[in-house]
């Protein structure tokens, strides 16, 4: 899998609090935002999954 790069604008307060948050967790903000997305992507992915096998099952 190769990378590619994604640019942002993003507001400078939005800004302070991703490097508060990267911070309290030892990270970079790149490595934070990353994080988050792929967590995220995650979530939905699984939650996406559990409705397939809900309605598979027919659980209600």
């Amino acid at each position: 899998m190769g990378t590619s790069v994604l640019s942002l604008r993003i507001d400078g307060e939005l800004l302070d609090r991703l490097r508060d948050h990267a911070a309290k967790r030892g990270m970079s903000v790149q490595d934070y935002v990353v994080r988050t997305l792929i967590r995220d992507d995650f979530d939905e992915r699984f939650h996406t999954a559990v409705e397939e096998t809900e309605k598979f099952y027919g659980v209600t």
